[in-house]
């Protein structure tokens, strides 16, 4: 079973990138939380193309990518994992949840490190908060989260699956926690005690710099509540709030050509930690 679905791994990420997508979007038009400062003719099309290019940038540059360097891994016995006498679903298991916490770890990075900090505000300076908003990276950022992900794939010896299936989890956790979707609060309350929810990852979109650097994760919620950025709702409120940073608020700038540029412009200021 895990053969073929690795052998069909490109496809299958499509597959549910599409379904989801497709969902989220029906799902925003139909309960939004929020009333849109841009229209999705004016954003849509630089947070695509912006998916579009990271995907070509990393199939050339890093044609393997992370499951493939898990499948050189399990062949070598490389990493952790590969060298301990665990079941099958516990090695799964495991993988996934380090790699989430990886992912905590390097988006508190991203948000303390100048230079990082320049890449990552192209995922901020987004004046609006939609499923679109969970692909808008710049492509070095993305070349960079891939090579230190590749790097703990090999070192934890993570399945081959599982690097596969924490990909497209991942993938579908960031499209519904940045979905501009309303979510009665029993529901969303009970959500954040495992996942994270819209209401919970919006905070961290708000152009207040205390919010800005709060909840960090993208799929588990328990690492921010283990150290100590978790914030429950924005000072502002869900539709007071406002979206974006507050050097980056003229929409002429942020079409696909602003944000390939924006970070090799301005200083490294506004959502990072430190600085």
């Amino acid at each position: 079973m895990a053969d073929t679905l690795l052998a069909h791994e490109a496809w299958l990420r499509l597959t549910a990138f599409i379904a989801i997508f497709a969902a989220m979007a029906a799902w925003e038009v139909r309960t939004p939380r929020r009333d849109p400062e841009q229209g999705r003719a004016t954003r849509w099309p630089a947070n695509l193309g912006l998916l579009v290019i990271d995907g070509l940038v990393v199939r050339m540059l890093i044609p393997t990518a992370a499951v493939g360097i898990a499948l050189l891994g399990e062949a070598r016995g490389w990493g952790l994992l590969n060298n301990l006498d665990l079941p099958g679903w516990l090695a799964l298991l495991l993988a996934v949840i380090v790699l989430d916490l990886a992912i905590y770890l390097q988006h508190v990075l991203f948000h303390s490190v100048p230079a990082f900090w320049r890449l990552h505000r192209v995922h901020h300076s987004d004046m609006d908060f939609d499923l679109t908003t969970a692909i808008r990276f710049h492509p070095i950022e993305i070349l960079l989260s891939m090579l230190i992900k590749m790097g703990l794939v090999a070192a934890l010896g993570a399945p081959a699956l599982a690097v596969m299936l924490f990909e497209v989890i991942l993938n579908g956790m960031a499209m519904f926690n940045h979905g501009n979707v309303y979510l009665p609060w029993e529901w969303d309350n009970k959500l954040r005690r495992v996942v994270v929810t819209p209401d919970m990852h919006r905070v961290h979109h708000s152009v207040h710099r205390d919010e800005t650097n709060s909840n960090f994760g993208f799929n588990l919620s328990i690492w921010d509540r283990l150290f100590g950025t978790y914030r429950d709702q924005p000072v502002d409120g869900h539709t007071g709030m406002t979206i974006g940073l507050n050097d980056y608020r003229d929409p002429k700038a942020l079409g696909i050509t602003g944000l390939l540029v924006q970070p090799f412009k301005g200083a490294a200021r506004g959502g990072m930690l430190d600085g």
